[in-house]
């Protein structure tokens, strides 16, 4: 018997678990043109956040932890998620986007997730 650690199957059925949640939340959850889709995609390193709207399937703000801007703050994971909520809000803003449909993915709204999720309504984003 394989020794459990974090590597090998408990890694694959925490990736199967995610997806079965990713699948049961899009089921419910589409971007309009009125409240389009914000779609949280997360990395052990990194935050890719976009808004898409599903009608046309574009793709009309997105903001990352590889941003220029972002690529050289310092602190945790959980920080920077926190600026990329920011500047999500400020880039929708500036395209005229006030209120999205939140997609977190799969993912549990706790850490990260939420942090992008807090920062990016005190932006002025509507979830």
């Amino acid at each position: 018997m394989a020794p459990k650690t974090a590597f090998g199957k408990h890694t694959a059925a925490r990736a199967v678990s995610r997806a079965r949640r990713h699948t049961r939340v899009r089921k419910k959850v589409v971007g309009t043109a009125e409240r389009p889709r914000l779609v949280v995609n997360r990395s052990t390193k990194h935050m890719f956040v976009q808004i898409v709207d599903d009608s046309k399937g574009h793709t009309l703000v997105s903001a990352s932890t590889m941003d220029a801007a972002l690529r050289s703050t310092e602190g945790d994971k959980t920080s920077k998620a926190k600026k990329v909520g920011e500047l999500l809000a400020q880039r929708a803003k500036d395209v005229g986007i006030t209120a999205v449909v939140f997609d977190r993915g799969g993912n549990r709204y706790a850490g990260r997730i939420a942090a992008l999720a807090d920062s990016a309504r005190e932006g002025g984003l509507e979830f």
